[in-house]
């Protein structure tokens, strides 16, 4: 069965850290690149950060940059976003998602309706309490 299949999501008081993982199955995981979305009720779905699918190209959205890092395990079908600093807008519910890795990691993350990704996980909630 082909999936995305995140984790590590929970409840964090500000400033507090958290990594999330997406595992991924039934696919030719090393031609993908893979990013890290997030939605708010009543808000589009973002892309925050992506990543190529030979971890030489990373993308981060401006608000997470510096605070956010991006990483990939091909051996493991595994990408991790480490999440420091966390600020109560970072509260949202987040998503793995997959891409063709003919586009950058830069166009997976933002273009326009998120068009290039084929494959959604399920999310995962974070939220960041004050």
């Amino acid at each position: 069965e082909v999936q995305l299949v995140e984790s590590g999501g929970g409840v964090v008081q500000v400033g507090g850290s958290l990594r999330l993982s997406c595992v991924a199955s039934g696919f030719a995981f090393d031609d993908y690149a893979i990013g890290w979305f997030r939605q708010v009720p009543g808000k589009g779905r973002e892309g925050i950060s992506c990543i190529s699918s030979s971890d030489d190209t990373t993308y981060y959205e401006q608000s997470v940059k510096g605070r956010f890092t991006i990483t990939r395990d091909n051996a493991e079908n595994t990408v991790y976003l480490q999440m420091n600093n966390l600020k109560p807008e970072d509260t949202a519910v987040y998503y793995c998602g997959a891409g063709s890795d003919i586009y950058s990691a830069y166009l997976i993350c933002q273009a326009d309706q998120l068009r290039y990704t084929e494959l959604w996980g399920q999310g995962t909630p974070v939220t960041v309490s004050s």
